[in-house]
C-alpha cells in the first residue's frame, strides 16, 4: 500500500475496527460480527454477544486486549476467496450476519470476497487496511461508550452491541479531541437549559414536546424581534397560519408523500379529518391564492414563525434537537422571473446581517445543493426549470462571492437551494439557513399574475429560512455561548444582589428605574449569605451583577461585577443604562 494510504485517517480508524473487533473474539471466542466501518473522529462495531451481558466497564479489558495485539506488529493480510464458497463458509460457522453481506454482494453480481487476516482472527471485509499494527502503535485511540443498534437499523431486527471509538494519528490528537468532548459536555443545551432554567419537560405533556419558562421565552422573543426588524427592512410582511389543514392540501404540494410515515393524522368523532401541518409554504399558497395579483404586486414577501409537526421516531426524539412540535421561522417570497436572482442576493444579505449580529458569519461554506440527477423521479417540477433554478444560484454565488460547492442530492424536493453551513464554537458543522428557487409549487397550485401585457403567468416562489426551528435553534447558542449569552440575548441582563434586608428596598427602586429603560432585571432578596448569592449570580451567567450593601446604597454611583470578572468597577447610573442599551441596539 502506498505512503498515502497508509496516512489515510479514515483507512487508519477502519484498521483499528479490525483490531476491536479481534480483541472482542480473543475475549469472548463466541461473539458474531456484523459491520465495522470508520466514521467522523473514530470508528464501531456492531457484535452479537448472544446471551453475554457486556457493560461500560469491559471496554477497559478490550483496550488492553488491542493494545496488546497492536504491539505484536501483525499484518493485515488480504485475501479472496470465491463468494459460494465464502456463503458456505459462513452459514456453517453459523455467523448469519456475514451471510447476509455476503449474499447481497452476490445479488449485486459480485464473485468473488475479501477476507482481511490480523493473526488468528479473519473477517469479511471490503478493506483497505493497513499493512500492519506496527502502523497504529502511534495511534491515540479510545473505546468511548456502548449503544444498542438494530441489525441494518430495522427494529424487526436483532438488537445488536456497539462498540464506539474515537482515534487519531497520535496521543496529542487523541488529548486535543478529548478535551473538546469535555468541552462539549460541559456545554450541552440539555445540561445549561435545566442550570439556567430556559426549558422543561413533564411526562404528562410527553417527550419532543419541549415548554419554555419565562427565561427562555426571552430569548425566543429576542430572536423573533431581531429576525423581523432585520426581514422588515426588505419587505417581509408576518402572516399567520391555521396548525392543521386537509389532507388535500399536502397531496397537491407532494408533502403528503414526502412526510407520509412523519404525518399527524387529527381526527374528531364530528367527522373531522385534518392533519397538522408538516411545513408551512402551502398554506402561504393560499395567503396568495386568495385574490388576483399583477405583476406590480410582485414581489409579494410573507414571513411566519409557527409550530411544525413532525413524527419522529420516538428513540430519535431527544433535547431540543429532535421534537415533535417545532417553531419554525420561514418565509417566502412570490415574484416574476425577471425578480428571482435580486431576491436570492436580499436573502443573502439577510442571513449575514443576522449571523453577524451573533459573530457567527465568516466561519461558514455555501452549499449550491443541487438534484440527484441519476435519479428525477425524487422531486417534482419540469427538467427546464430546475436547470434555470440552478444556474441561477450558481450565479448569485459567483456574484457575492459565496464559493458555493456544487452538493449533489442535496436539493429541495421543489427545487435547488443555497445551504449555509457554519460552525459553532466547538468546531461543530451546523446547517441552519437556506434560501430555495422553486417553479413547481405555484403550478401544482395554479397560482397566477397578470403581466404587463396582460397574460397570466406562474410567478416563482423563493423559500427561506434564516434561523430554522427556534427549538433547535436555542439549543445551537446555548451550546455556542456555554449559556453566556451576549447581553441584547440574555434573560437577566443585570441582577441586583441584597446584602440583607434593609437594602431590598434600594435594589426594589434600582429594578424599576432599569425596567423603565427596557432593561431585564432580577432582584435577589432571598435569605442566604452574600457568598451564596453571588455564586448563584454568577453560575446563571448573568452580564451584570451589583452586590448593594450600606455603601452601594449610599453612592451616587453604582458598583458593578461584570461577568467573567471578580472585580467592581465604579460607575454613573445614567452611564451604566447607556452603556446596556448601546450594547442590546448595536447587538454586541
Amino acid at each position: 500500500m502506498n505512503k498515502e494510504n497508509q496516512e489515510n485517517p479514515e483507512i487508519m480508524r477502519h484498521s483499528m475496527s479490525h483490531v476491536l473487533a479481534a480483541a472482542v473474539k480473543e475475549l469472548w471466542p463466541d461473539a458474531k460480527f456484523a459491520i465495522g466501518p470508520a466514521i467522523e473522529n473514530g470508528f464501531y462495531y456492531d457484535i452479537d454477544f448472544g446471551s453475554v451481558k457486556i457493560g461500560e466497564d469491559d471496554l477497559v479489558n478490550i483496550e488492553k486486549k488491542m493494545k496488546h495485539l497492536i504491539k505484536q506488529n501483525l499484518k493485515f493480510e488480504r485475501s479472496e476467496m470465491d463468494i459460494e464458497e465464502a456463503l458456505a463458509l459462513e452459514r456453517k460457522a453459523g455467523y448469519e450476519y456475514k451471510a447476509e453481506l455476503i449474499e447481497d454482494l452476490k445479488n449485486e453480481g459480485e464473485t468473488k470476497v475479501s477476507y482481511y487476516k490480523l493473526g488468528k482472527f479473519d473477517d469479511l471485509c471490503r478493506g483497505p487496511h493497513l499493512d500492519n499494527t506496527n502502523k497504529l502503535a502511534k495511534a491515540g485511540f479510545k473505546l468511548t461508550k456502548l449503544a444498542g443498534a438494530y441489525w441494518r437499523g430495522d427494529e424487526k431486527n436483532k438488537m445488536l452491541t456497539r462498540i464506539y471509538g474515537v482515534a487519531f494519528a497520535d496521543k496529542a490528537g487523541l488529548d486535543s479531541y478529548l478535551k473538546m468532548v469535555k468541552e462539549a459536555e460541559a456545554r450541552d443545551h440539555r445540561k445549561l437549559g435545566k442550570e439556567l432554567d430556559l426549558f422543561c419537560f413533564s411526562d404528562l405533556v410527553g417527550a419532543g414536546l419541549p415548554m419554555f419558562t419565562p427565561k427562555g421565552v426571552v430569548i425566543i422573543d429576542e430572536l423573533k424581534k431581531h429576525i423581523e426588524t432585520v426581514c422588515r427592512k426588505y419587505g417581509f410582511e408576518k402572516v399567520m397560519t391555521p396548525h392543521l389543514a386537509k389532507i388535500d392540501l399536502y397531496d397537491i404540494s407532494g408533502h403528503a408523500k414526502k412526510f407520509a410515515d412523519e404525518l399527524f393524522h387529527v381526527s374528531s368523532d364530528k367527522g373531522h379529518k385534518f392533519v397538522m401541518k408538516p411545513v408551512q409554504c402551502p398554506h402561504q399558497t393560499q395567503i396568495y391564492a386568495s385574490r388576483q395579483r399583477s405583476y406590480r404586486d410582485l414581489p409579494i414577501r410573507y414571513m411566519e414563525s409557527e409550530k411544525q409537526y413532525r413524527a419522529e421516531k420516538t428513540g430519535e426524539v431527544g433535547g431540543l434537537t429532535r421534537v415533535y412540535a417545532i417553531t419554525v421561522e420561514d418565509g417566502h417570497t412570490f415574484c416574476r422571473i425577471d425578480q428571482v436572482k435580486e431576491e436570492i442576493k436580499t436573502l443573502v444579505n439577510i442571513i449575514k446581517d443576522f449571523y453577524s449580529a451573533l459573530g457567527m458569519w465568516g466561519s461558514h461554506w455555501v452549499s449550491l445543493s443541487v438534484r440527484d440527477y441519476e435519479h428525477p423521479e425524487k422531486y417534482i417540477g419540469e427538467t427546464k426549470d430546475w436547470d434555470e433554478c440552478e444556474k441561477m444560484l450558481e450565479l448569485v454565488s459567483e456574484e457575492m462571492g459565496l464559493g458555493a460547492k456544487r452538493c449533489e442530492g442535496e436539493a429541495a424536493l421543489y427545487g435547488p437551494k443555497l445551504d449555509f453551513m457554519f460552525r459553532d464554537s466547538l468546531g461543530k458543522e451546523i446547517q441552519i439557513p437556506t434560501v430555495q428557487v422553486d417553479f413547481a409549487t405555484p403550478k401544482r397550485f395554479g397560482l397566477k399574475y397578470v403581466s404587463q401585457e396582460g397574460k397570466e403567468e406562474y410567478p416563482v416562489m423563493v423559500h427561506r429560512a434564516i434561523l430554522g426551528s427556534y427549538e433547535r435553534f436555542l439549543a445551537l447558542l446555548i451550546e455556542h455561548f456555554a449559556g453566556a449569552f451576549p447581553v441584547w440575548l440574555s434573560p437577566v441582563q443585570v441582577k441586583f444582589v441584597a446584602v440583607s434586608e434593609k437594602h431590598i428596598g434600594f435594589c426594589d427602586k434600582l429594578a424599576v428605574e432599569f425596567r423603565g429603560e427596557d432593561i431585564r432585571v432580577e432582584v435577589d432578596a432571598s435569605n442566604e449569605t452574600v457568598g451564596n448569592k453571588i455564586r448563584k449570580a454568577v453560575g446563571e451567567k448573568v452580564p451584570y451583577m451589583l452586590v448593594i450593601g450600606d455603601k452601594e446604597a449610599g453612592s451616587e454611583n453604582l458598583m458593578v461585577r461584570d461577568r467573567g470578572s471578580d472585580q467592581t468597577r465604579e460607575i454613573g447610573k445614567k452611564e451604566f443604562v447607556e452603556e446596556i442599551k448601546n450594547k442590546i441596539k448595536n447587538r454586541n
